[in-house]
């Protein structure tokens, strides 16, 4: 397999994790040191430090009830990113952001990732 279709597996693997609600198997792609950073100023905001954070940070962002569209996953020479577009209704907080998820591979696991979103103030508007 080459470099560019194990990062291509390794995208659909995370994407399927977090769609399933897999957490051990979202914790397998993981290095034990990854961190995983968003923007804003909310309950999901920040650094997770750690493949257990990272689980725990996916675990909550998906409590939320979010549907994690995959409309694109893109390679790069050592690393992938997931295009997302993330939909929930709660009451009547309504999330409808696009967002570029980045995550830097190292032998075959992902070793960070950083989220960059759309629409910031309607994050910090749903996860609350």
């Amino acid at each position: 397999m080459s470099t560019d279709e194990a990062a291509l597996a390794l995208g659909h693997s995370f994407h399927q994790g977090l769609a399933s609600r897999d957490w051990d198997g979202l914790r397998d792609l993981l290095h034990d040191d990854a961190t995983w950073t968003l923007p804003g100023d909310n309950t999901v905001s920040g650094t997770a430090d750690g493949a257990d954070a990272v689980v725990e940070r996916a675990r909550q962002i998906a409590s939320y009830g979010l549907d994690f569209e995959l409309l694109h996953l893109l390679v790069s020479r050592e690393n992938m990113a997931l295009s997302l577009h993330n939909t929930a209704r709660r009451g009547d907080a309504v999330l409808d952001e696009y967002l570029a998820t980045v995550c830097r591979l190292r032998d075959g696991k992902i070793a960070s990732i950083e989220t960059y979103l759309s629409d910031v103030p309607g994050m910090n508007a749903f996860f609350v």
